[in-house]
């Protein structure tokens, strides 16, 4: 019976163990986590959701600081169009995390960052393309983009001396997403490095509507593989989204993917950015405790426990502090709900918005506990220890299980 380590996923010369860790914000794919997928021969992310936050908190900087009291007078009003980073301190946090990650990188493996449209800024074309050529300018192994089409993304990137030397993918959940931006990016004549293809049972933002339960990521694997080999292309197909044992991606593996994308079981190691109170949430989580909502101000279904802190907090838009999320116009629609919420309830000290959740300051803040579909499965991971708690596991035994194990077997910890 074959195992994952019966594969390698090929770069030219390069062979890897064909693990990918997928790409958690913020800072839950940590830089920990990422160089332990290299180290062990296979590829890590780090994520560059709110990266000025994340080098606060790594590396002492003071970028929140400094913008809130740049801003600080516009905390009452409604309209955040006039609220911008400082592409500078964009380009100095995302140097900082990606330099010092690289540095610290030891194995055979490599580390992507993953870079999501979505993360508007209130300047999309402008604040993506800082983050995308200051981590190339930075070192990173190979750039993964996530959360959008990034129809525009490969034309930021082609001036930059690195674009044709790092790995660059598309995360895309569907063939129609991906022949979109095969076609659009076509003048830079670059293809794809690889293609990651996310199913509907993957974590936080989905690339489905409400219909999700429809699809399904093996014929949507089969479909892209197709396509690839009518075209004529051979780019490497990494499915994503539900591979919760190592012989989950054997099978994927054997029907041609190149590797597999895998993070859920992840988050409960000890390298993983989540805080312990939280991967304990994880542990004790039951089927029903998952649920997909449009809580997301970026319009896409997010899956989350649905006893996230987050769900029903109606605090102030933290749009001077972070603003992440602020389209072209400054918009966000929580702060449209909020607004509503406070309206309706004039004499309330404290509202509660359900429909809409502050994304930046919760998921700064570890509130949104975001999770794959497989989440409830992750107690069959582990030993139950004598107070209740469950025993947090180490990425390279997450790692080496996926890589060794057969028969849909599952090695608990020592």
């Amino acid at each position: 019976m074959k195992r994952v380590d019966d594969f390698r996923l090929r770069f030219g010369k390069q062979e890897l163990v064909p693990i990918m860790i997928g790409g958690m914000g913020v800072d839950i794919s940590s830089a920990e986590l990422s160089l332990e997928a290299a180290r062990l021969g296979g590829i890590g992310h780090i994520s560059d959701a709110m990266l000025p936050t994340v080098a606060d908190r790594r590396y002492d900087t003071d970028f929140v600081k400094t913008k809130l009291t740049q801003y600080k007078y516009n905390l009452d009003n409604s309209d955040k169009s006039g609220i911008k980073f400082d592409l500078g301190q964009v380009a100095e946090s995302t140097r900082l995390h990606v330099s010092k990650t690289m540095e610290a990188k030891r194995g055979s493996g490599m580390i992507f960052l993953n870079v999501m449209e979505k993360l508007t800024m209130n300047a999309p074309k402008e604040t993506l393309k800082v983050r995308l050529d200051s981590a190339l300018s930075a070192g990173i192994d190979g750039i993964t983009l996530a959360a959008g089409l990034h129809l525009g993304s490969f034309a930021m990137m082609e001036d930059h001396p690195r674009f044709r030397d790092a790995k660059l993918g598309i995360i895309v959940s569907s063939l129609r997403a991906l022949q979109l931006f095969l076609r659009k990016n076509s003048r830079s004549n670059r293809l794809p490095d690889y293609i990651v293809v996310e199913g509907p049972l993957a974590g936080g933002h989905l690339g489905f509507g409400m219909d999700w339960a429809e699809y399904d990521l093996r014929t949507i694997t089969q479909e892209v593989m197709a396509y690839l080999k009518a075209e004529k292309l051979d780019i490497p197909v990494i499915p994503a989204g539900g591979i919760f044992t190592g012989s989950d991606a054997t099978g994927f593996l054997e029907m041609g993917a190149a590797a597999v994308q895998v993070a859920t079981r992840f988050t409960v190691a000890k390298e993983c950015g989540l805080p312990g109170d939280v991967q304990q949430e994880y542990f004790k989580a039951s089927e029903s405790d998952i649920e997909v909502n449009g809580v997301s101000p970026t319009g896409y279904p997010m899956r989350m426990l649905k006893h996230s802190p987050a769900i029903g907090s109606g605090i102030r838009p933290g749009c001077e502090s972070y603003g992440y999320i602020l389209d072209a116009n400054g918009k966000c629609s929580y702060i449209d709900s909020y607004n509503r919420e406070v309206a309706l309830h004039p004499d309330e000290k404290k509202v509660q918005v359900f429909d809409k959740t502050c994304l930046c300051t919760h998921m700064r803040n570890f509130k949104l506990w975001t999770c794959g579909h497989y989440t409830y499965r992750l107690k069959d991971t582990t030993h139950k220890l004598a107070d209740g708690s469950y025993q947090v596991l180490s990425a390279e035994h997450v790692f080496k299980d996926y890589q060794f194990s057969t028969d849909n077997k599952i090695a608990l910890p020592e």
